[in-house]
């Protein structure tokens, strides 16, 4: 675990934009077992690629026409309890930070792991996304 000070503007650099923060297991599961609907999960993170690469690519994503209809992150290394229970939405896919997921009507649809973000431009990474949503969320 990190301590908060450290990580809270890495947190706020996603919620201040209008991601809502999930920092429980309760939380994860109010917002992903819904079966309507579109998701977007951000599994922050303090390393390098988060900061250059995933969040400013779920941020520019936003800007698109279409977006899904809830987004949210959990901060791996600091939410452990709610990580893991978003890490259960998205098995198969083995645990990665950072991370990009989209739910529709309650079933992963698209996963970006750390190994699709790092050597990635947050560009390229947005685009990824935009396609996604452009398939998913209409």
């Amino acid at each position: 675990m990190y301590p908060i000070e450290l990580v809270k503007p890495m947190e706020k650099d996603l919620t201040d934009f209008g991601f809502t923060g999930l920092a429980s297991p309760e939380d994860v599961d109010a917002v992903l077992s819904k079966k309507e609907g579109t998701t977007l999960v951000v599994v922050n993170s303090v390393c390098g690629c988060a900061a250059a690469n995933a969040r400013p690519a779920a941020k520019m994503s936003m800007n698109h026409a279409v977006t899904p209809d809830n987004v949210v992150t959990v901060f791996a290394g600091v939410n452990k309890e709610a990580t893991e229970r978003a890490r259960e939405y998205m098995l198969p896919y083995p645990p990665s930070s950072p991370a990009i997921a989209l739910f529709k009507d309650g079933q992963l649809v698209h996963m970006i792991e750390r190994h699709h973000i790092e050597g990635r431009s947050a560009q390229m990474i947005a685009g990824n996304l935009v396609q996604a949503f452009d398939a998913f969320c209409k």
